[in-house]
């Protein structure tokens, strides 16, 4: 009796699953995260953790040949070159140190729409390390390089300041029309006093006559 051996079956033959396992962990280890139904993701986790495990120890022994018999292996389970290599070569970096769990399983809330079946995420947990962005270049650099920004900067800084002198000329104009405003009025002011005085110098001059 088969009691407590469970497997994955999918409804599907062995060759058939065991075909459906290899292309699903290649699709994984291209892009790092693949949507699939949740009982494919259950089976897929156990077989790509496995395959991660030998690219583990083909890291950490020193034998070329251990190596070249761990790769092999893989080559075997997944069918495809390329993801072996990536796998062996780029990815083995980021989960050396982790002692299994290489991959997260997210349940997505909308099934599948033709037959209501269960969806799901699975990725790995750890992200490859990104390369650093290049440094901006500074305003200085900027200038430097580019004669023509420095020729619109000081455009700019006449226009600006042809625009300020108008207005110091006109309020310049106006204090200067203030000033000659109040001096007339000193010198009309001075005149209408000297008239005043020279009336009332006149008026006994008549009376004693």
């Amino acid at each position: 009796m088969r009691h407590r051996k469970h497997n994955h079956q999918l409804g599907v033959k062995s060759a058939h699953r065991i075909s459906l396992i290899a292309n699903l962990s290649c699709s994984l280890i291209e892009h790092g995260r693949i949507k699939t139904t949740l009982a494919k993701a259950r089976a897929l986790r156990p077989a790509v953790e496995k395959i991660i495990t030998l690219a583990k120890k083909a890291c950490a022994t020193n034998d070329a040949a251990r190596k070249v018999h761990y790769r092999r292996l893989a080559i075997a389970r997944l069918r495809n070159k390329k993801a072996v290599s990536k796998l062996f070569d780029e990815l083995v970096d980021q989960f050396t140190g982790r002692n299994g769990g290489y991959t997260r399983i997210y349940k997505l809330a909308l099934p599948r729409l033709g037959d209501a079946a269960d969806m799901a995420l699975i990725e790995f947990v750890e992200e490859a390390p990104k390369k650093k962005a290049k440094k901006k270049k500074s305003a200085a650099k900027k200038k430097k390089e580019d004669p023509k920004a420095e020729t619109e900067e000081k455009a700019d800084a006449v226009s600006e300041d042809a625009s300020v002198e108008p207005q110091a000329v006109t309020e310049e104009n106006v204090s200067k029309a203030d000033d000659t405003s109040s001096e007339a009025e000193a010198v009309t002011d001075e005149t209408n006093d000297s008239d005043s005085n020279e009336a009332s110098s006149e008026e006994p001059s008549t009376e004693s006559k």
